[in-house]
């Protein structure tokens, strides 16, 4: 189990190091074992206009995304958790179901949506309102766990002493979810900061996210360099959210810490 292990982890490790050790190789082949190392390549990349481009770009879409993630999820977590109706569990289903369904599925749907229903043109709104279908789900997922363990004899304590709705939320019941709120926000920002399938079908022509603009670049000889970079900084990019979503939704206390 141990030897499984150990080769499970460098079949998916390795590659990553591979990458982040050719972003300072002086071979700009990327021979191997590297020749020297340089830092070239990066200040290449800082200086890239398509690099910078592209990062705007990535980072306008997965805050815009995020940011609606974290509104409708967390409104649908409580109505879903706190409420019975009639189809409740349908509902639950329809909207976990955008993250399961196959990217290219998601994308061409969504294309033809735009652009045949709704008679909109491709551009960075659409790609927000594409990544924010799949983004809701990781907040939805976070906000039920937390209500879940919660439950609500703190929010009728509340009550009971008096607090109407609004003092309760901001008082009792926000404190407690913010970790969850944040470790959704994080992996959601990863995911639409990640996300190149439905994003190539609905971005407008001409505009580039970070790994659009990788996959465009990474078989010209001259960008070769500069996309092992690009790489290594969407590896660290990836990482953090991930971890520190990961640390926070494992806290089991009731966030009041934060």
């Amino acid at each position: 189990m141990r030897a499984a292990l150990v080769l499970g982890l460098a079949v998916i490790y390795v590659p990553l190091l591979v990458v982040l050790l050719n972003s300072v190789n002086s071979d700009p082949t990327f021979g191997w074992p590297p020749s020297g190392f340089t830092l070239e390549w990066w200040s290449r990349a800082a200086g890239n206009a398509g690099v910078l481009s592209a990062l705007w770009t990535s980072l306008v879409a997965g805050l815009s995304a995020t940011a609606v993630a974290l509104v409708l999820g967390t409104m649908a977590a409580f109505a879903l958790q706190r409420h019975r109706f009639f189809g409740r569990d349908t509902v639950s289903l329809l909207i976990i179901l955008p993250i399961a369904l196959p990217g290219i599925v998601t994308g061409i749907a969504l294309n033809n949506a735009f652009r045949t229903i709704l008679g909109l043109n491709l551009g960075l709104l659409t790609a927000i309102i594409a990544h924010a279908t799949f983004c809701i789900v990781v907040v939805f997922n976070n906000v039920v766990a937390r209500l879940r363990r919660l439950g609500g004899s703190l929010e009728e304590a509340s009550a009971d002493l008096g607090a109407n709705g609004v003092q309760t939320f901001r008082l009792v019941t926000f404190p407690m979810l913010r970790s969850a709120l944040l470790a959704g926000g994080l992996l959601a920002f990863a995911l639409s900061f990640d996300e190149i399938i439905v994003t190539t079908f609905t971005l407008g022509a001409g505009q580039q996210t970070l790994p659009i603009w990788i996959l465009d670049n990474l078989f010209r000889p001259n960008q070769a360099p500069v996309v092992n970079v690009v790489a290594a900084v969407l590896v660290v990019v990836s990482t953090v959210p991930v971890y520190l979503a990961q640390r926070l939704s494992g806290d089991t206390t009731s966030g009041g810490r934060l």
